[in-house]
């Protein structure tokens, strides 16, 4: 079931109910992933919590819009597609690019927004201010379908598809343009409070890259890592699912 959130629902999607103070987490995709990656995690918060996922452009039932190459292009547009929601306490959380994504929302909403969300909670990326030089972007097909086979974040059965193929790779390519091109802005650290999820073994973030995001506030900070690669969260849901929930109770908590 998907039940549109308020405003902006091109945007925005709910796939589960939840209770009328529930409080909205905000679920920002991984480079040439949709909405309804997060549908596991929304079945298994629901009812206690209000799992709003967003759509980028150029996927799903947005696959004929163009895809965005610039993290801060989406930001600008996820922002504006929250208003609705933020008169509540948000908490946003983002999976690879999504973290990326989820840090230039925060300083958004903490500067123009009127008010800090209630946490952040990255996964699978790490901190803004250790750069790597990355070009997947600039391969051609078989070198992005490489890469995704090697990060294991989409099902074999869609890559050897090739109808699907034609649709995936525009929003995938611009996806990693998006995140390869991003540069991170000096400024003053966040407020909000931080918390890591990281897979032990991923090839694209060390534990040291990833626990560098304690630089990026001047908040609470908590770190866990977990069995697995880049998408260890597929095999560790359970466990992901309890992370998360203790994050947001140390949220409210303040």
């Amino acid at each position: 079931m998907t039940v549109a959130a308020p405003g902006h629902s091109a945007w925005l999607r709910r796939y589960e109910q939840a209770s009328p103070n529930a409080v909205p987490l905000v679920c920002l995709p991984h480079a040439g992933g949709s909405a309804s990656y997060f549908v596991p995690l929304a079945r298994a918060l629901a009812p206690a919590v209000d799992v709003v996922c967003v759509q980028y452009p150029g996927r799903q039932d947005r696959h004929g819009e163009p895809a965005l190459t610039s993290i801060e292009a989406l930001a600008d547009q996820v922002f504006a597609a929250l208003e609705p929601l933020r008169d509540r306490p948000l908490v946003l959380f983002g999976h690879s690019m999504g973290a990326v994504l989820g840090y230039e929302l925060t300083r958004r909403l903490e500067r123009r927004g009127g008010s800090a969300p209630l946490g952040l909670i990255v996964s699978g990326r790490r901190a803004p201010v250790r750069h790597r030089v990355e070009t997947v972007h600039l391969r051609d097909d078989d070198g992005l379908l490489a890469e995704i086979r090697e990060l294991n974040g989409t099902e074999l059965g869609v890559l050897d598809d090739e109808e699907l193929l034609r649709m995936v790779l525009p929003a995938l390519r611009a996806d990693y343009q998006a995140v390869e091109t991003y540069r991170h802005r000096s400024g003053e650290p966040l407020s909000t409070p931080i918390s890591v999820l990281v897979g032990e073994s991923d090839p694209r973030v060390t534990l040291d890259e990833a626990r560098a995001w304690k630089e990026m506030t001047v908040g609470a900070f908590a770190f866990r890592s977990f069995p697995g690669g880049h998408f260890y969260l597929n095999a560790q849901q359970a466990a992901v699912t309890r992370a998360i929930t203790e994050s947001l109770d140390a949220f409210r908590a303040g």
